[in-house]
């Protein structure tokens, strides 16, 4: 049996895509499926509702969850139909029902039903993870225009805003929220100034709304990864840099999906991580980083 990851080296081909950008464009496409990571029941009997669950990370969060028994809904923009179906069919061959719920997390009335269409088809939730992003690269201050720090900010953190007032009311104790940081959002980024900023937003939202709910029984943690062969790559650097992303880490190649998620598992299964609220998780394929 393997027992090493086989992931793709860098440099990795040139490429672009329009915006928001397919998994099943990219090239070499980003790996989902872990095949060396084996459920155990963590998350048997639970619901969970995640954003941007069509691809990236959230698609592999989707697949993970599922095998460790968990009912899935994933939220996505219509636009990435053909993805998110891919999703669908992935958590049904972990034999657990999925739910596709298009729409944007931007608009709060469009959170507010995803989270009841998620309660009226499964019952309840117990885990929500907050995982949509937009990111567009920008090399001068005066070139990040208005509209696009708005639409940075409405859905990176809006959007988890949104979706955790909805859901809370309907988590019991021991349920959880798991939120997608980034490296960014503790060190800031030149040409990512709107999204490293709502990055730090998000780190601070989770450590505060962490603090607001654990009386409750509703733990808030926050995963935050390095460089990630994602969608969003490819539709907001030029190619050339795309090309390089993750180069300048120790393992020398961008981080998989597959290689994040299990972290997202963790935060929310009681088994592993009871004790655990508040917490800003990095993952940064071998960089060792002070604070």
């Amino acid at each position: 049996m393997a027992t090493l990851q086989k992931q793709p080296k860098g440099p990795l081909p040139p490429q672009s895509q329009a915006k928001p950008g397919l998994d099943s464009e990219m090239d070499p496409k980003p790996k989902f499926l872990a095949p060396l990571y084996k459920g155990s029941g963590k998350l048997d009997g639970k619901v969970a509702l995640i954003t941007g669950g069509d691809s990236g990370i959230g698609k592999s969060v989707a697949v993970l969850y599922a095998r460790e028994g968990a009912d899935v809904a994933v939220v996505y923009l219509p636009v990435e139909q053909s993805d998110a179906e891919e999703t669908k069919a992935a958590v049904e061959a972990e034999v657990k029902r999925c739910i596709l719920l298009p729409g944007d997390v931007t608009d709060p009335a469009f959170c507010r039903e995803a989270v009841a269409k998620t309660v009226r088809e499964f019952g309840k939730l117990d885990v929500l993870v907050n995982n949509a992003a937009y990111q567009q690269t920008t090399e001068k201050l005066e070139d990040l225009s208005d509209e696009q720090f708005d639409r940075t900010f409405r859905t990176n953190i809006f959007g988890y805003f949104y979706l955790a007032k909805a859901a809370v009311p309907h988590m019991a104790r021991g349920s959880a929220i798991v939120n997608c940081g980034s490296i960014t959002g503790m060190e800031g980024n030149k040409t990512l100034i709107d999204y490293a900023s709502t990055k730090g937003a998000i780190h601070a939202f989770t450590k505060s709304l962490a603090q607001n709910l654990i009386e409750r029984g509703i733990r808030v943690n926050c995963v935050s990864p390095g460089p990630i062969w994602t969608p969003l790559q490819p539709v907001s650097k030029p190619a050339d840099k795309v090309a390089e992303h993750g180069a300048g880490t120790p393992l020398g190649r961008p981080g998989q999906p597959e290689e994040v998620a299990p972290a997202f598992v963790f935060f929310a299964s009681e088994a592993d991580s009871s004790y655990i609220n508040g917490e800003i998780l990095t993952l940064l394929g071998g960089e060792v980083r002070a604070g």
